[in-house]
């Protein structure tokens, strides 16, 4: 006979050792951190094993932590896996994908048409969140800009996030040069306020601080550059598609890192499923090809520059 002792109490444990914190857990789990501390310290004390080292500001496993940890996550993702299976119709492939709004809207949606053609029979589903929002349990896939570091994740780079001013090419004609940017007609992106510095700091604009309408997402602001309100920060891949077809330009060739990457994350039994493998293939190609696009058009801006 199974001896499960406290299965909520596991629960709480794995999500706190995968995520690395109390509060990470809780807001998986939906409960408390504290819910999640009081439900971690009973098993502990069931199990007469001691999981966690609490110190000041982090938690860190003890090698009896280690192990049940190890052991615990690839049976909750291959339990997420199965359910999902089984939710779905027989006949149908789904692959769900977790993934930010703006990234979904103008760079994954307008090139899903070539996956559908060369996978017909799965069906995509995306959900659309930020970088808070946890990794769903029922997710075969997402997409995130960070350092690559998720507990519990594979992290696999798909493109590098540049940053570059873009507006429209009536507003460029009037851009000379960086010190041209005035204040107030810089749009920004509230989560991403230190892009602005960055860029105009690698310029060796020290005058112009951005004072622009502020936007919640990156889509947003890049609207509102298309419609002449200013001029946005652009990330690749985002400005990809509206640079290529005229709706924005960039006025200076200078690029700068954002200091982070687009990964493909997923759980590692992923990698074994078929469905999952055909898209990983695809993305990593399709986005490859927009590495080499990208290249191709900053060599023609700096061309351009040099004239």
């Amino acid at each position: 006979m199974r001896r499960l002792l406290f299965l909520n109490g596991i629960k709480a444990f794995e999500a706190a050792a995968r995520s690395g914190s109390f509060a990470a857990a809780g807001s998986e789990l939906n409960v408390s951190a504290a819910a999640i501390s009081r439900m971690v310290n009973l098993l502990e004390q069931r199990l007469g094993v001691v999981l966690f080292e609490r110190k000041a500001n982090r938690l860190a496993l003890t090698a009896a932590g280690r192990a049940y940890q190890s052991g615990l996550t690839p049976i909750f993702d291959a339990l997420s896996s199965l359910t999902a299976q089984i939710m779905a119709p027989s006949s149908m492939r789904v692959l769900t994908l977790g993934v930010g709004p703006t990234f979904a809207m103008k760079w994954l949606i307008p090139r899903l048409a070539d996956f559908s053609t060369e996978e017909p029979d799965i069906e995509v589903r995306i959900t659309t969140g930020g970088a808070a929002v946890p990794f769903g349990d029922d997710w075969s896939c997402g997409i995130r800009l960070g350092d690559g570091a998720w507990p519990g994740l594979v992290a696999e780079p798909l493109f590098a996030a540049d940053l570059v001013p873009v507006c429209t090419p009536r507003l460029a004609a009037t851009l000379k040069r960086p010190g041209d940017l005035k204040g107030p007609t810089l749009l920004r992106v509230s989560h991403a306020a230190e892009d602005w510095s960055l860029w105009l700091k690698a310029a060796g604009v020290t005058r112009v601080t951005a004072r622009g309408t502020e936007f919640q997402y990156y889509g947003h602001a890049l609207q509102a550059a298309i419609d002449g309100l200013g001029v946005a920060m652009g990330i690749r891949p985002y400005i990809d598609d509206d640079l290529a077809a005229g709706r924005l330009v960039a006025p200076f060739a200078l690029t700068v890192p954002k200091g982070e990457r687009w990964y493909l994350v997923y759980r590692s039994f992923q990698a074994g499923q078929r469905d999952f493998t055909a898209f990983r293939r695809w993305i990593m190609r399709a986005a490859a090809q927009s590495a080499t696009r990208n290249s191709q058009r900053r060599d023609s801006i700096k061309k351009d520059a040099a004239v």
